[in-house]
């Protein structure tokens, strides 16, 4: 398999340095570039591509919020995966709605951030019991964030079936084969997926999904 090229967006050298060395313990990860803050990220991205960004929340000049949007906008293949010090619900339940594909605390072990690293670039999503809680506790409280999700989407059965396999961590191939369909068609029907529920991302299907109670 082709290397995943990683970008780290942190202001503090050390822990990009830390990080480093957690991840070159697997060789099919590449660190391709690293900045300390969210406008340097970007100008960066202009002539290096990356698969997967890890992405600090609280940076100078531009934070990791509004550099996640940026990347969204600009670069809607590329996977956000945010590493932070901030376990408040209200940032986790932020960040997956403004289009990141998980959420990490910096204390994660080196084994997790990789195995999440796969699943974001795999699935387009990793959910660890972090986010899984926030979302929960939003679904109980159903506080006053404004949600983000299309009201009353209609979805065919084949659109139904390919969510809940999204929602299992199955990658296109994979569903394509469990429906008989070429991995373009099921990338096609995920494609329609998001327009219609009105969401960025893998990750906006699950929770989607979660919140509509489409998935135990």
């Amino acid at each position: 398999m082709s290397k995943i090229k990683i970008a780290i967006a942190d202001d503090y050298k050390i822990f990009r340095d830390g990080l480093k060395v957690g991840l070159s313990s697997d060789e099919n990860l590449e660190v391709m570039l690293e900045a300390d803050n969210g406008e340097d990220l970007l100008k960066a991205l202009e002539t290096n591509t990356a698969d997967v960004i890890l992405m600090d929340l609280k940076m100078p000049i531009m934070d990791g919020m509004e550099a996640t949007k940026a990347v969204r906008k600009k670069y809607p293949t590329i996977k956000v995966l945010v590493v932070t010090m901030y376990e408040d619900d209200k940032f986790i339940i932020h960040m997956m709605e403004n289009g990141a594909n998980g959420y990490l605390l910096k204390n994660a072990e080196p084994d997790e951030i990789i195995k999440s690293i796969y699943a974001v670039h795999e699935n387009g999503y990793y959910f660890n019991d972090l986010v899984n809680k926030a979302l929960l506790k939003k679904l109980v409280l159903k506080n006053n964030l404004k949600p983000s999700f299309n009201q009353n989407v209609e979805l065919t059965e084949r659109e139904l079936e390919v969510l809940k396999l999204i929602c299992e961590e199955k990658t296109a191939a994979e569903i394509g084969k469990e429906i008989f369909l070429s991995p373009r068609s099921v990338e096609g029907i995920r494609q329609r997926l998001i327009e219609k529920v009105g969401v960025r991302n893998s990750a906006g299907l699950v929770m989607f999904a979660v919140k509509g109670g489409l998935v135990d």
